[in-house]
Parts: C-alpha cells; structure tokens; sequence
C-alpha cells in the first residue's frame, strides 16, 4: 500500500504539494506514482525563475518503464529545484516525500491549494 502523508495536498496527477506557511511549497510525486513508474533514470527539472499556470508540464520523469509528464498543481514560480537529483535521479523512489521534492514555488495564490485533494480523497483516488 502507498504511503499518503496527511499534511499533503494532492493533484489527480499524482503530483503532491508540502505548503510553507510563507507562500512557497515544495512540489514532487506521490509514492504512489513513483512505485508505478519503476525504477527512476532521469528527472528533467524547470528553470528557477519560470511561472506556470495550474496544470501546466515543468518536467519529466523518465524510469525504466516508461516517461512521465509532470504538472504543477498550482500557479507559481519555480524558486528552486532539487539539483541533488540530477545525480541521484532514485531519491525519487527511496523517500518522495523527503529527498524526492522536485521543487520549490512560489504560490501565485496561497488560496489554490485548497482545491487539491486531501489525503482521504487522493487515497480514495488510487484505491
């Protein structure tokens, strides 16, 4: 069973979103996607500094199964980026969660994150 932390908010997508409190949140894939994925080769990462509207592709992730778009669940800007995953692409898979964030935004509007799914419904979702 897929672990589905409760102080995360989730896109259909299967990406999750860690708000800060200050504006920004941490951004990366479920444990649930990754485990789907396989064995994670390449995480391909936006450039700090570029806005994306809700639902908008900032990166790929390539496993030994197939390539994965990625969606940013939010409007924001990218204000950092993993880089420690350019090296070590399986951190993805190893903790999600943890090591595994993709990126940091800054949130165009803190308020869009009430429209994710909370753990019970992303839960409900993967089934």
């Amino acid at each position: 069973m897929s672990s589905v932390p409760s102080d995360l908010r989730y896109a259909k997508s299967h990406e999750w979103l860690k708000p800060a409190g200050d504006g920004t949140a941490l951004v990366g894939i479920s444990d649930y996607a990754q485990s789907s994925l396989g064995d994670i080769t390449y995480v391909q990462l936006p450039k700090v500094g570029t806005s994306f509207v809700a639902g908008q592709t900032f990166g790929v992730v390539e496993s030994v199964k197939a390539a994965s778009d990625l969606y940013l669940p939010v409007a924001g800007t990218v204000t950092e980026v993993n880089t420690a995953l350019d090296s070590a692409p399986e951190t993805v898979n190893q903790a999600p969660y943890e090591g595994g964030w993709i990126l940091k935004i800054k949130l165009a509007d803190p308020a869009d994150v009430a429209t994710l799914l909370d753990a019970s419904a992303y839960e409900k979702l993967i089934g």
